[in-house]
């Protein structure tokens, strides 16, 4: 197993991910409600261990 870089730089509620290569995505989260411009999907933290996702393709 290699190993991988990856940083986050937050602003606010906007973070812009990084990996080797450079810039990778953003993402914007308020409370615990959040949504990434790579993968363009919502996500939602839920109590404990748990969150919900719903994917662009899905409805």
């Amino acid at each position: 197993m290699g190993l991988v870089f990856r940083q986050r730089k937050k602003f606010g509620p906007l973070i812009l991910n990084f990996t080797e290569k450079g810039y990778s995505s953003w993402s914007l989260k308020i409370g615990r409600w959040s949504w990434n411009s790579r993968s363009r999907s919502h996500r939602v933290d839920l109590p404990g261990p748990f969150s919900w996702k719903q994917d662009k393709n899905r409805s």
